[in-house]
C-alpha cells in the first residue's frame, strides 16, 4: 500500500482535458520521435530506384514543367529574378507546406495500429512528421541556394537587394507552424468523417492557386489582390521570395496577420487534439 507521500507515475482515467501533455513529458519522449523520423524518412525511399534523390528529382521536374507552361508559354513575369529561382524558390516552401499538412492530416487513419496498443503522447507522431518534412525541405533548400549562388557567381546576376534579408528563417518557421496547425486540425476531422480527406485534398490543391508560388503578387489585377491577400501564406511566400531573391510585395501589417493567424491555428489545434485524440482510438 502506497503512503500518503507517494505518488503514481502514471495514472490513467477516462478523462481527457483541452491541455494534458506537458514540455517535460514530451521530452522524456525525444528519443522516440528522433526513432520516428528515422523510419519515416528511410521508409519513403526504400526499394525505390532513385532512393533519396527523389527529394531533389521530384522539385527539379515541376521546375521544368513551371518554366515551359508558365514562363514560356503563358509569360507570366518574375521581375528581375530568373525564372529558375524563382519558380522553384516557390516549389520548395510550397512542397514543404503541402507534404508537412498531408502527412499530419492523416495521423488517426495512418497510425490506428499503435495508437490502440501502446500509450505514448499522440502529438508525438504529427511533431515527427513536421520534423521529418523538414529535413526534406533543408536539402532542397540547400540546393536552392547552390543554384543562387551560381546565378549570382557564374552568371553574373544581380539580384536586387533587400531590408528583408534575413528574414527567409521567419518564413520557414510560420510556413511549417500553420501546415502543423491546419495538418493536426484536419486529422481529427478526418479520423471522424473518411470523406473528408478528399475535401482536405481539393482545398489544398485550391489554395495552390490562391498562393503566389508561380507568379508574383504584383501580377495581379489590384482589384483582385484582396483575394489572394486574405490567404495568411502569401505574405510568407512573398517574404520568402523578397529576402531570397529581391522579388516579393510584403509589409509589416501583413505579416503581423500571418503570425496571428498561425498562433490562433496552432492554439486552437493543440487543444482540439488534446481533448479529442483519445476519444477517436474508439472511432477509428
Amino acid at each position: 500500500m502506497l503512503s500518503p507521500t507517494n505518488k503514481w507515475d502514471w495514472t490513467i482515467s477516462a478523462k481527457t482535458s483541452y491541455w494534458n501533455e506537458s514540455f517535460k513529458t514530451l521530452w522524456s519522449y525525444r528519443h522516440f520521435l528522433m526513432s520516428l523520423v528515422r523510419k519515416n524518412f528511410l521508409l519513403n525511399y526504400q526499394q525505390t530506384v532513385l532512393g533519396p534523390l527523389w527529394i531533389l528529382f521530384q522539385p527539379l521536374i515541376t521546375l521544368a514543367i513551371y518554366v515551359t507552361v508558365f514562363g514560356r508559354l503563358v509569360g507570366v513575369s518574375t521581375g528581375q529574378a530568373p525564372q529558375v529561382l524563382f519558380y522553384f524558390s516557390g516549389i520548395v516552401l510550397w512542397n514543404f507546406f503541402n507534404d508537412t499538412f498531408s502527412d499530419i492530416s492523416g495521423t488517426f487513419r495512418s497510425n490506428a495500429h499503435i495508437f490502440s496498443k501502446v500509450y505514448f503522447p499522440r502529438i508525438i507522431i504529427p511533431l515527427s512528421d513536421l520534423i521529418t518534412q523538414f529535413f526534406r525541405f533543408s536539402i532542397q533548400f540547400g540546393f536552392l541556394l547552390i543554384m543562387i549562388a551560381y546565378y549570382v557567381l557564374v552568371k553574373k546576376t544581380a539580384l536586387p537587394a533587400s531590408a528583408w534579408l534575413f528574414a527567409f528563417p521567419l518564413a520557414i518557421i510560420l510556413v511549417g507552424a500553420t501546415a502543423f496547425g491546419a495538418g493536426v486540425i484536419f486529422s481529427v476531422i478526418t479520423a471522424k468523417y473518411r470523406d473528408m480527406a478528399n475535401f482536405a485534398s481539393l482545398l489544398i490543391r485550391s489554395l495552390m492557386f490562391l498562393t503566389p508560388v508561380i507568379y508574383p503578387l504584383s501580377y495581379i489585377k489590384h482589384s483582385l489582390k484582396w483575394i489572394v491577400m486574405l490567404n495568411p501564406l502569401t505574405p510568407l511566400f512573398e517574404l520568402f521570395k523578397l529576402a531570397l531573391l529581391g522579388e516579393g510585395m510584403v509589409n509589416t501589417y501583413q505579416l503581423l496577420y500571418s503570425i496571428v493567424f498561425m498562433l490562433i491555428l496552432v492554439f486552437s489545434a493543440l487543444l482540439l487534439f488534446n481533448k479529442q485524440g483519445d476519444k477517436l482510438i474508439d472511432v477509428i
